[in-house]
């Protein structure tokens, strides 16, 4: 059973283990921009909108140099809803250029720009976390969850981050969905990437048969 969940974690890492992050050109790294874009991405996902079109508006954001909460603030709004309609993200182009604006000064006043620092105030707990990144402009559930699976990669108290979503998509493909299961599975180190594929797999109704019949 163990060399079975094996071969299929690594089919599935083969086909679908690239980060959100990765997909929008962010290195991530325990250092403020990496970490800011991520958090950027992350709201974007939040939106009731494609990963796909929330990826391209990021990468435009950040092509137009918008890559710090500083960069983001002095940038006008015109500039941010420019970048995001250069990225198709259309039907939320101006909220969202709003939200961003609103996330950069929360970012800059309180912790000067430096979400380690946010990570500090929650003492490394979890859920605390979650409750700080909620305070940012447009940041639902659904995005804290994004920026927890992915951030655990460079932030070793968010590990294993496993939310319901990822979860869905390893009972899917016949995975354990306990958290301390799946990372014996895989380690730490591609912990998110295979994160990532699960939730694309709980989101993907052809995905999952394409990992079982690779």
């Amino acid at each position: 059973m163990a060399t079975n969940a094996r071969h299929t974690v690594d089919r599935l890492l083969d086909l679908a283990g690239r980060t959100y992050a990765a997909e929008a050109g962010i290195s991530l790294k325990n250092t403020p921009a990496p970490l800011y874009q991520l958090l950027v991405l992350s709201v974007l996902l939040s939106t009731r909108i494609s990963a796909s079109i929330a990826v391209a508006a990021a990468i435009e954001l950040f092509k137009a140099g918008f890559g710090t909460p500083r960069r983001m603030l002095d940038a006008s709004w015109q500039d941010r809803v420019d970048a995001l309609g250069r990225g198709h993200y259309v039907r939320y182009d101006e909220s969202t250029a709003t939200a961003l604006g609103e996330g950069a000064a929360l970012l800059q006043d309180s912790y000067g720009g430096d979400l380690r620092r946010l990570r500090d105030k929650a003492d490394g707990d979890v859920r605390a976390i979650q409750q700080l990144l909620r305070q940012v402009p447009r940041m639902g559930p659904v995005g804290a969850h994004i920026f927890c699976r992915e951030a655990q990669h460079v932030w070793p108290e968010l590990r294993p981050y496993v939310d319901a979503k990822a979860a869905k998509g390893a009972e899917k493909l016949g995975l354990p969905t306990e958290a301390d299961r799946l990372v014996k599975l895989v380690g730490t180190d591609d912990l998110s990437g295979l994160t990532a594929a699960l939730v694309r797999v709980s989101l993907d109704r052809t995905l999952a048969d394409e990992v079982v019949e690779r």
